[in-house]
């Protein structure tokens, strides 16, 4: 099979595409022929060497969109989608002709999705999902301020958090005043870029808080995210960036009763994965999530551009796919 690969370290123009042995099934794992499979910063941030775990040479990727055609025979011929925290970084990866899973793993892919937009769902609605229901634990009715919510996560984030019945305002560095068409899923966008943010959210909602706050913009919007909570409000933190400290008024965060969350969805290995990605599919199924519309489709052979794309941070979703022969 045909798939990218690294042997060292360094900057994205070191991959190369390599013939690798077919994948045979065994009891415990299926073989996926992929589809399609997207390019997330962490897998830019793993070539480069930022991540501990990963072991070389390494095919790099996390997520997948794809056909079984090797494993349990009820499955044969099922179009899958799925995403790992160990996926090409101590197991083989999905950029890739093939990817060895295990069985527990497979999930169906929403009929309702493409492969490309199926295989750009992974890592950024994974990780929506468990800040937004099972960290934060929004319920009906919550206000939740979504810091960055027109980028990967938090525009998943902000449709999660409207699935559960949450009132949504999107935190983000506008050129001007935001209008109506611009708004996506959210009740009401603020500018990040406003020193006085935190307390024109506080005037809007008549003196309320946000019961949530989750920062995917990382330090520089962290005491701002703070400054925004409701008593006893949950501030997510998913991201640290280039400056991995921050400092802010301890005494304010105790009398408020604040709670601190962190996020790290590389904990999550493919099966663990999984069992988000059912939760998902329902509500792609019933159309209360929409996959990215933003999608930048790159042929294997052009690996070298969609990774730079993701370093450059250029927008949308990178998606490769492989020419089958």
């Amino acid at each position: 099979m045909r798939a990218i690969e690294f042997r060292r370290f360094g900057h994205p123009t070191q991959l190369e595409i390599v013939e690798r042995p077919d994948f045979k099934a065994t009891e415990s794992t299926a073989i996926v022929r992929v589809m399609a499979a997207s390019i997330n910063p962490s897998d830019v941030k793993n070539v480069a060497g930022r991540m501990e775990q990963t072991t070389l040479p390494r095919i790099p990727g996390r997520d997948y969109s794809g056909v079984v055609v090797d494993g349990p025979e009820e499955w044969i011929g099922e179009e899958v989608w799925g995403t790992g925290g160990d996926v090409g970084f101590t197991r083989d990866g999905t950029h890739a002709e093939f990817v060895s899973v295990p069985r527990s793993s497979l999930v169906r892919k929403p009929k309702c999705l493409t492969h490309e937009q199926a295989a750009s769902i992974g890592v950024t609605f994974v990780t929506a999902w468990c800040a937004v229901r099972e960290y934060a634990k929004i319920q009906p009715g919550e206000i939740i301020a979504v810091i960055g919510s027109r980028g990967g996560v938090g525009r998943a984030a902000a449709q999660t958090a409207k699935y559960f019945g949450a009132y949504v305002i999107g935190v983000n560095r506008l050129n001007g005043v935001a209008s109506r068409d611009e708004i996506d899923v959210e009740d009401l966008i603020l500018d990040s870029a406003d020193s006085e943010v935190a307390s024109l959210l506080r005037i809007l909602q008549g003196g309320r808080g946000a019961d949530v706050v989750l920062n995917t913009a990382g330090p520089q919007m962290f005491e701002v995210g703070l400054r925004m909570l409701e008593r006893r409000g949950r501030h997510v933190e998913i991201s640290a960036g280039k400056e991995r400290r921050v400092s802010f008024d301890l005494t304010d965060f105790y009398h408020n009763e604040s709670q601190l969350l962190g996020v790290d969805t590389l904990k999550r290995d493919l099966v663990d994965s999984a069992c988000v990605l059912r939760e998902l599919a329902k509500g792609f199924d019933c159309g209360a999530l929409r996959p990215h519309a933003d999608i930048k489709t790159f042929p294997h052979e052009r690996a070298h551009e969609a990774y730079d794309h993701v370093h450059q941070g250029r927008g949308g979703r990178a998606v490769l796919t492989m020419e089958r022969r």
